[in-house]
């Protein structure tokens, strides 16, 4: 069913709107109903539901995209199910089945196909998958039911005029606790990380950068993306800990970094003491796919990279080979795009 979808391609933010269809399944009695595609935007639960109650919810980002040719494809589906499973055996939820996860995903594009923003504006469909814990249920234990949805929306390119350097700061508070559930991408995470930001912008900064909780000396995360730098003699480094929530992008950068760039590839601890051995750093995530870091405020004094206006080299070769990827116009890894069919 084709219709004629009214929207300004070129003024999309990164901004709700209602689509036609939604992904929906219900888990009760130890097992995933089949699930189906609803109108209805609204979730009605169970006032007890843990989900409001103990936080007991998770959920992903992923985009879909269209290519020159008028093919709609998606990026790596099979790791978002992953991650998410593993955020849902973090806080005991039943894991979703990746090959039905993947299925919720394809309905909800195919079903919004006039949704999804033309090659070449820079825009795509955006897609969140959550499950949370319903029922009655108000002792601090798992929830009787679990829903599961997918829903979507149009949403444009993260960098209006263009990839440009931010600068950002160190956080006075920490995103996780060791042994936490820093690595899961839980609401709570999310929820921690809105008075540090406000902070950070008020000071004029995009965000904020997180040091691991431990010893406060190394990076961990930046705002809600990962962290990576350049090395003077060329390598792409990237921070290794338990409390770090594993972008899908990062690991894909890292994947291109050493076999399209032929860049050797560090995960390994950042001092925050050590920023002088990289000549370029960024942030990498779903939404963005790299936000340049222009410079990082350390106890006031701002230590810059390549530059504070201009993207550097590298970064700019990984960011267009990735997208490049996803919009079909760089042949991917095997088994990393899924056509929507």
């Amino acid at each position: 069913m084709s219709k004629n979808v009214s929207i300004d391609w070129s003024k999309l933010g990164f901004d709700y709107m209602k689509t036609d269809l939604r992904y929906v399944s219900i888990w009760k009695d130890g097992k995933w109903d089949d699930g189906k595609l609803v109108e209805d935007n609204k979730v009605t639960i169970s006032e007890a539901s843990p989900a409001l109650h103990y936080g007991q919810q998770c959920f992903e980002g992923l985009k879909a995209y269209r290519t020159k040719n008028g093919d709609i494809q998606l990026f790596r589906p099979d790791q978002n199910a992953q991650r998410l499973n593993r955020s849902c055996r973090r806080i005991l939820m039943p894991e979703i089945p990746v090959e039905k996860f993947i299925d919720a995903c394809m309905q909800v594009v195919k079903a919004n196909a006039d949704y999804v923003p033309p090659y070449g504006t820079g825009a795509t469909l955006y897609l969140r998958p959550f499950v949370i814990g319903i029922g009655d249920n108000i002792g601090v234990k798992p929830a009787p039911e679990y829903l599961f949805s997918v829903f979507c929306l149009p949403v444009g390119p993260y960098f209006k005029g263009g990839m440009a350097p931010v600068n950002f700061t160190i956080a006075d508070m920490d995103r996780a606790a060791p042994q936490g559930t820093g690595a899961a991408k839980v609401g709570g995470n999310y929820a921690g990380s809105l008075l540090p930001h406000e902070n950070a912008a008020k000071k004029g900064f995009a965000d904020c950068i997180y040091l691991d909780p431990a010893t406060h000396t190394k990076i961990e995360e930046v705002g809600a993306a990962n962290f990576f730098g350049i090395t003077k003699g060329g390598a792409f480094v990237t921070p290794k800990s338990d409390s770090i929530l594993p972008s899908i992008t990062k690991y894909s950068l890292m994947y291109l970094a050493e076999h399209y760039l032929k860049l050797k590839v560090e995960e390994r601890d950042c001092p925050i003491d050590a920023l002088d051995q990289f000549s370029e750093a960024g942030a990498c995530g779903t939404a963005a796919v790299i936000t340049p870091i222009g410079g990082i405020d350390v106890g006031g004094k701002l230590h810059v990279f390549y530059s504070e206006t201009e993207v550097g080299p590298v970064t700019k070769k990984l960011y267009d080979t990735l997208v490049g990827i996803q919009f079909g116009d760089v042949e991917a890894p095997e088994g990393w795009i899924y056509t929507v069919k």
